[in-house]
C-alpha cells in the first residue's frame, strides 16, 4: 500500500453467484473507515487510570507490585496501540478444503493463492474491511505483500457489517511442512473466531479431530465450521453428510459449534457465512477481553495497597488534640492567673509559650492513631513522615503562643471610676467631719447639709463598687481572652503541622484508590 493520502489498487472482484470475474480499480483513502474505536478507547482511559494510579501511590505501593503493574501497563499498552475493535477471523483447513477459494469468496477478491501453489507457502493471507489494520497485521505477522483492504469507496455502504473484520487464510494445518503447522499454532491463540474449513472427502480426518478440535473444548462460542464444496456432493446427501460431521463435534465435546454448509463455486451459503462473521464483528474481541482481564487484574492488585475507604470525618476533628496542646501549654491556668492579676490589680502573669514536650508527643500520638487507623503500613508510615514531629509540633505551638497578648492592666474605666469615688468619698468625709464639729462647738467655715453629706458618701461607695464591678467583669474577659487567642493559636499551629499533611496524604490516598476503581472498571 502507497503512504499517499490515497491509493489506487486493481483486484479481481469475484461475484458470489459464478459470475465471470472481472476487474475493478479502486482509490483507498488512507484514513477511511478506521475501527480504532470506543473498546480502545475505554480499555485506554482504565490503563491511564492504572498508570495514575502508581504514579499517585509512588513510594507508598509494594515496589514488586509496582512492577508487575507496570509491566501489565506496558503490555497492554502496546496491544491496544493496535487496536482492539478489530475482529479476527481466521480460515483453518487441511490441504484440499478450498480455504483459499472461501476466503476469495468472503471478500468478494481474487486474492489468495489457490490450486497446487498453495501448499508451498506458510504465509498467511488477511483481508481487512476498512482500514487502520496494518499495525494488527505487523504484530500477528502477515506480511505486507500478503494483506489487502477490502473496503473501499465503491461498496463501503455493502461491507459495513463487516467493517473491522481481519480475515486470515492460514496455511495447510496438515501439511508435510512443519513450518505451516507452526505458522497455524501461532496464529491459532489470537483468534477471535476460529472458522475450520473441511471438505466432503476428509472432515473425518483425524489430524483435525485429534491434534485440534479436541483441544478446543468449551470454545464453542467463538468457533464454526464450514463443510465446504457442498456442490460436489448429492442434494439427498447433504443432510446425512452434516449430521454426521455434527456428530463428530459432539465426541470431540464442542455440540455447540454451527456448521455451514457452504460451496465457494456456486456461492451457496456464503451469504450466510458473511451473516456469521458480521455477527462476530459486533461481539467483543478476544483482545478486548484479554485487555480488560489485565487491567482488572492489575487494578486489584493495587486495589490491595490502599484501604477501602479513608478514616471517617471525625477522625481529622482536630478540637481534641488543639485540648491536650493547650493543656500541656498551661493554658487555663494562664488565663486564671491574668484573670486575678486584672482583678486584683498587681502582679504579674505567668507567660505564655512554656509548652510540655510530654503533654505535646501525647497530643501527636493521639492524633496519628485516629488518623492512620485502617490504613496500610506504608500508607501510614509516610502520614507518620509527612506530619510534623514532637519537637517541631512543640516549637510550632511555642512560636504561635509567643504573638498572643497578654497584659494585665487595670481596666481604665475601673480606674476612672475608683478615681471618681476617692474624690467623692473625701468630699463626703470632709462633709461629715465639718458637721460633727459643729455639733462639738468648733467653729468651721463651711459647714454643709446633712443630706448632702449622706448623698456624697453613697455616691462614692457606689462608685467604689462599680470599679470592683468593672474590674471583674474585666477580668473574666481578659481571661476568657487569653484562653481563646491562646487556643486559636494553638489551632492554627496544629492545623499547618497535623492537619494540612494528613490531609495531603490522604487525598492522595483517596485519588489512587479512585483511580484503581476506575481501572477496574466500576467507577
Amino acid at each position: 500500500m502507497s503512504d499517499d493520502p490515497t491509493s489506487t489498487t486493481t483486484v479481481p472482484v469475484v461475484p458470489g453467484d459464478g459470475a465471470p470475474t472481472t476487474a475493478v480499480t479502486v482509490e483507498q483513502p488512507a484514513a477511511a473507515g478506521a475501527v480504532r474505536g470506543a473498546t480502545t478507547a475505554a480499555l485506554d482511559d482504565r490503563v491511564d487510570a492504572l498508570d495514575g494510579a502508581l504514579a499517585v501511590g509512588g513510594t507508598r505501593l509494594d515496589p514488586a507490585v509496582v512492577e508487575r503493574v507496570g509491566a501489565t501497563i506496558d503490555r497492554v499498552r502496546e496491544r491496544l496501540a493496535l487496536g482492539v475493535d478489530h475482529t479476527v477471523v481466521a480460515l483453518a483447513g487441511g490441504t484440499g478444503s478450498g480455504k483459499s477459494s472461501l476466503f476469495n469468496a468472503v471478500s468478494g477478491l481474487r486474492f489468495a493463492d489457490v490450486g497446487v501453489r498453495r501448499p508451498t507457502t506458510s504465509r498467511v493471507t488477511a483481508c481487512v474491511w476498512g482500514s487502520d489494520g496494518d499495525p494488527l497485521l505487523d504484530w500477528i505477522g502477515v506480511d505486507p505483500e500478503h494483506r489487502i483492504e477490502r473496503e473501499s469507496l465503491l461498496d463501503g455502504d455493502s461491507e459495513a457489517s463487516l467493517r473491522g473484520l481481519v480475515l486470515l487464510d492460514l496455511p495447510d494445518h496438515d501439511s508435510i511442512a512443519p513450518e505451516h503447522r507452526d505458522v497455524v499454532d501461532r496464529v491459532l491463540p489470537q483468534v477471535d473466531l476460529l472458522v475450520w474449513v473441511v471438505d466432503p472427502q476428509k472432515y473425518a480426518d483425524d489430524a483435525l479431530h485429534s491434534g485440534y478440535l479436541r483441544r478446543m473444548t468449551g470454545r464453542d462460542a467463538s468457533m464454526l465450521l464450514v463443510l465446504n464444496q457442498v456442490d460436489t456432493v448429492p442434494v439427498d446427501v447433504r443432510g446425512d453428510l452434516a449430521a454426521d460431521v455434527h456428530r463428530l463435534l459432539v465426541e470431540d465435546g464442542l455440540p455447540d459449534v454451527p456448521v455451514h454448509e457452504v460451496s465457494a463455486v456456486t456461492g451457496e451459503g456464503v451469504r450466510e457465512l458473511r451473516a456469521a462473521l458480521a455477527e462476530a464483528v459486533e461481539r467483543r474481541s478476544v483482545a478486548a477481553a484479554h485487555a480488560d482481564a489485565e487491567i482488572a487484574d492489575a487494578a486489584r492488585w493495587v486495589q490491595a495497597q490502599v484501604a477501602p475507604r479513608e478514616p471517617a470525618p471525625n477522625a481529622l476533628a482536630i478540637g481534641v488534640v488543639v485540648d491536650r496542646l493547650s493543656a500541656a501549654a498551661g493554658l487555663t491556668a494562664v488565663g486564671a492567673a491574668v484573670e486575678a492579676a486584672v482583678r486584683g490589680g498587681a502582679g504579674t502573669p505567668p507567660r505564655l509559650g512554656e509548652v510540655h514536650a510530654e503533654g505535646v508527643g501525647l497530643a501527636r500520638s493521639s492524633w496519628l492513631s485516629g488518623v492512620t487507623q485502617g490504613l496500610p503500613q506504608r500508607w501510614a508510615a509516610d502520614l507518620r513522615d509527612r506530619v510534623a514531629t514532637t519537637a517541631e509540633l512543640r516549637l510550632a505551638v511555642t512560636d504561635a503562643l509567643a504573638h498572643v497578648p497578654v497584659a494585665a492592666r487595670r481596666p481604665h474605666a475601673a480606674t476612672v471610676l475608683l478615681a471618681l469615688g476617692a474624690v467623692v468619698g473625701l468630699v463626703g468625709l470632709a462633709g461629715a467631719a465639718s458637721l460633727l464639729a459643729d455639733r462639738m462647738g468648733a467653729s468651721v467655715p463651711w459647714l454643709p447639709a446633712g443630706p448632702l453629706v449622706v448623698a456624697l458618701l453613697a455616691v462614692a461607695l457606689v462608685l467604689l463598687v462599680a470599679s470592683v464591678v468593672v474590674r471583674r467583669r474585666a477580668a473574666r474577659s481578659r481571661g476568657r481572652r487569653v484562653v481563646t487567642d491562646g487556643r486559636a493559636a494553638i489551632e492554627a499551629a496544629a492545623r499547618a503541622r497535623l492537619l494540612a499533611p494528613t490531609q495531603d496524604v490522604l487525598a492522595e490516598h483517596r485519588h489512587a484508590r479512585e483511580l484503581a476503581l476506575r481501572a477496574l472498571g466500576t467507577s
